[in-house]
């Protein structure tokens, strides 16, 4: 069985690939490299994969990688993923995540192959959300509240849409946060984590500077989220749509708290700025009842686990 992992070098992408190499022997693991590609979360692994130059937004590089692995599966999960940036970039965001989206289909198409495909959505599709439609269920209204949110509408509308037109077998997931080692340091957890470190080993002063503390988000393990990614391929209804979520809110403050007691040190908590965004969700919470029920899924990693996983990472690279 081949197995395709767009983003493999990223954060959910490289987490996924050790979670297949584990847990199914006998799969064999591709994914999309470009020259550029930092391989930092990969290099355990490169014995074990087979890396293919490609880039969405080049569909005759597509169309010969996609030519040589003939992939049973792909777990569509490259994207440009910190919300933050889509704000100063949203056209090179709509390049990646929409339009490199239908490259991908484009390519999966014009080979005339049939390989069942895991869309990686995300919770910020639902955007602005009223008290009576939380939790949020599938058939919430998605009202975006970022580009890189309105471009992840966009992935999942279109997977739909190839899916009633084509017939391709895509199955769509709407992960909510999730976190752990590897996690890039621009993501908020994992900056407050190498804060934390930072500090600790005397690099910096013990001021954390943070963002908005009262946007409450629920937050999974990545190795949790992962192993869910694989049994919506396995087990999702092409065309259908999927929640994937603990089913539990806390707030940015609840979460540095968490992390602050991990850590061995007293800090000043000061609010930046530059951290704030124009437009913000204030609460992502999940209904992934149906997903659950489907898949018998559920989160085993304790977010405890999870932040001091995070944090013992970011000190052995500070």
């Amino acid at each position: 069985m081949n197995i395709l992992i767009t983003g493999i070098t990223g954060f959910a992408g490289s987490h996924l690939a050790e979670y297949i190499l584990a847990h199914h022997p006998g799969v064999k693991v591709h994914g999309f490299v470009r020259w550029r590609s930092r391989m930092d979360n990969i290099l355990g692994i490169l014995d074990r994969v087979e890396l293919h130059e490609a880039d969405l937004k080049d569909i005759i590089s597509l169309k010969k990688a996609l030519a040589r692995i003939k992939p049973d599966w792909i777990f569509h999960l490259a994207a440009q993923s910190f919300v933050p940036a889509s704000w100063k970039l949203p056209a090179e965001t709509f390049a990646i995540n929409a339009v490199g989206q239908i490259h991908l289909f484009e390519a999966v198409l014009d080979l005339k192959l049939n390989p069942k495909i895991q869309v990686a959505g995300s919770s910020e599709e639902y955007g602005r959300v009223y008290p009576d439609e939380i939790p949020m269920k599938e058939t919430n209204p998605l009202r975006p509240l970022s580009p890189y949110a309105v471009s992840k509408v966009a992935q999942d509308l279109l997977a739909y849409q190839y899916f009633q037109s084509y017939g391709l077998p895509a199955v769509r997931t709407r992960g909510f946060n999730h976190t752990g080692p590897r996690r890039g340091e621009v993501f908020v957890t994992s900056n407050f984590a190498r804060q934390i470190a930072e500090i600790e080993k005397g690099k910096k002063e013990p001021i954390l500077h943070v963002g908005n503390l009262e946007a409450r988000r629920d937050f999974s393990d990545v190795r949790d989220i992962v192993r869910a990614y694989w049994l919506a391929a396995e087990k999702g209804d092409p065309g259908d749509v999927y929640n994937i979520g603990s089913g539990r809110a806390l707030s940015m403050r609840e979460m540095l708290d968490m992390l602050l007691a991990l850590g061995k040190v007293k800090v000043k908590i000061e609010v930046d700025p530059e951290r704030l965004r124009p437009s913000d969700v204030p609460i992502l919470l999940s209904d992934s009842s149906k997903f659950m029920s489907l898949t018998g899924w559920e989160p085993r990693i304790p977010l405890e686990r999870t932040f001091r996983d995070l944090l013992d990472y970011w000190r052995d690279r500070v």
